[in-house]
């Protein structure tokens, strides 16, 4: 996710910057729009931008050029959509690299099209889907969150295999080299991530449930529901 600075070369640093462009103005027009119509939001806002801080800055090291983390973004996904996630991830991610040393600003692109889009778009679908299904929101926002990070790896290893294809086997060969690598911590680390997500859904249902009721996260009869226990 977070692929260090001048990692990646020319015209692929350029190419996600293109990609993730669209996304982050939807964003910035979504947020506009969503602060006007629900200022009281303002405060859930903040909490799911600070997952994405907090949770994408606990680095693993791998040998991919990159490295493994949580990303956060499953549960500003659930609440807001992914348009107003890329800006949260954005945000975090210029501050990671100017501050902390996470990726770099020739990356931005690659890194926000990955954390920031990829899988935020996947954890909005899967809810979705499960709220038509009926599932319960809790169980839904578990394979949401876990979803989120592990698309958001299985999109970094996509660009760097596209970057860096092997002389034998090629694009294919390579993603599938980086993944596997990936996988051996981010497997754990997206159960551990879906399960701290749902939970801090659960808590968020039972201190404040009016706020997800207004914003069409979930309704007042499931919301009551959820508050009575798991159902």
């Amino acid at each position: 996710m977070h692929i260090m600075e001048g990692f990646l070369p020319s015209p692929w640093w350029q190419i996600w910057f293109i990609l993730s462009a669209p996304f982050v103005i939807m964003g910035f027009y979504a947020l506009r729009r969503m602060v006007h119509e629900n200022r009281e939001a303002l405060p859930l806002l903040a909490v799911a931008g600070a997952f994405v801080f907090v949770l994408s800055s606990l680095k693993l090291p791998s040998v991919t050029g990159s490295c493994s983390h949580p990303t956060g973004t499953g549960l500003g996904s659930v609440l807001f959509g992914p348009f107003i996630t890329s800006v949260l991830a954005l945000i975090v991610l210029v501050y990671q690299a100017l501050f902390l040393a996470h990726g770099g600003f020739s990356t931005l692109g690659a890194n926000l099209f990955s954390m920031g889009i990829a899988g935020p778009v996947v954890a909005y679908a899967i809810f979705v889907a499960g709220k038509k299904a009926g599932i319960n929101e809790i169980v839904t926002i578990f394979f949401a969150a876990a979803f989120a990070n592990i698309i958001t790896y299985v999109v970094t290893s996509l660009q760097l295999a596209l970057a860096f294809p092997a002389e034998v086997g090629g694009i294919m060969a390579s993603f599938v080299a980086f993944g596997a690598i990936f996988a051996i911590t981010q497997i754990p680390l997206a159960i551990i991530e879906g399960l701290v997500i749902a939970l801090v859904f659960k808590y968020i249902v039972q201190l404040k449930p009016e706020i997800l009721i207004k914003i069409g996260v979930i309704t007042q009869e499931r919301a009551e529901r959820l508050r009575e226990g798991w159902a």
